[in-house]
Formats: structure tokens, C-alpha cells, sequence
């Protein structure tokens, strides 16, 4: 017997798996503005890359988003990564939202930030994720009550 280094991964439910199915078909057929769905064959993380909206401090600029899907999604709400960990959605998380409507409430967010600059606790909390923390763990505070 032969063991493998590499980790397991969990596969995507039957829901899940055709609630992510289903997503993808309505994005390549009506894709959110300012949003390009990267094809990839894992159903299971999707990248995108995001265009600021214009008018805002991040029009014409691109960032890269990772989704990662859980098990049972859309039960669980998925996590995004832009090169720090973002996690989005917790308390809020509905499965009745989509994809779409995630990247649209983040390029809200995106476009109703005063300043490009990130939270003065950061770096800290950046570091407790890299540490193992997950950030679904975490009891968010906003700086700005507009978000």
C-alpha cells in the first residue's frame, strides 16, 4: 500500500456540485459587470479577477479573487482570498446568494471605501490567519459603518 503526501480534499456534495454547476452556466451566460471568471477544471475554487467600478478609487484596476466552495455549500458560506485572507459573509450568509451577488456586494464595498488603505489591525489579524486560524473563526468589527 502506497500513501500520499498531498492532502485530501473533501468533494463537493451532489447539492453543492449542482448549485456550483448551475451558478457558472447563469455567470458565463450573464456575467456581473466589472467580473471575468477565470476557467479553470475545480469546480470547487473559482478564480476571478475584479475591475473597480468607475467613478471610485479602484476604477480600471484589477485584483484577483480566489472562492473556495465548502463541502455543503451553498449551506455554508463560501471563503474568498485576495492575497490577504477575506472572508465574506458570515452572520449574513444566505444559500439563496450567489456568486454574482458576492462579487457585487464586494465591489460595493470596493467602491464605497473613502481611502485605499486596509483596517489599522491588519497586519495582526493577516498574521493569526497565516498562524491556522480560520477566518470564519472571527468576530468582525467594521472601522466604517457604511460597509
Amino acid at each position: 500500500m502506497t500513501s500520499s503526501s498531498a492532502p485530501s480534499r473533501k468533494a463537493l456534495s451532489k447539492i453543492a456540485c449542482n448549485r456550483l454547476q448551475k451558478e457558472l452556466t447563469e455567470w458565463q451566460l450573464n456575467p456581473p459587470t466589472g467580473f471575468r471568471h477565470k476557467v479553470t477544471d475545480n469546480l470547487q475554487k473559482w478564480i476571478i479577477d475584479v475591475t473597480g467600478a468607475p467613478g471610485t478609487l479602484y476604477a480600471n484596476e484589477t485584483y484577483q479573487l480566489q472562492v473556495e466552495f465548502p463541502v455543503n455549500y451553498p449551506m455554508e458560506a463560501p471563503q474568498a482570498c485576495h492575497l490577504d485572507p477575506l472572508d465574506i459573509l458570515y452572520d449574513s450568509w444566505s444559500p439563496a446568494m450567489t456568486v454574482s451577488s458576492v462579487c457585487i456586494s464586494i465591489l460595493s464595498m470596493l467602491s464605497s471605501s473613502p481611502a485605499k488603505e486596509r483596517p489599522a489591525d491588519n497586519d495582526r489579524y493577516v498574521k493569526n490567519c497565516k498562524n491556522g486560524r480560520s477566518p470564519k473563526e472571527t468576530r468582525w468589527w467594521f472601522h466604517d459603518d457604511k460597509a
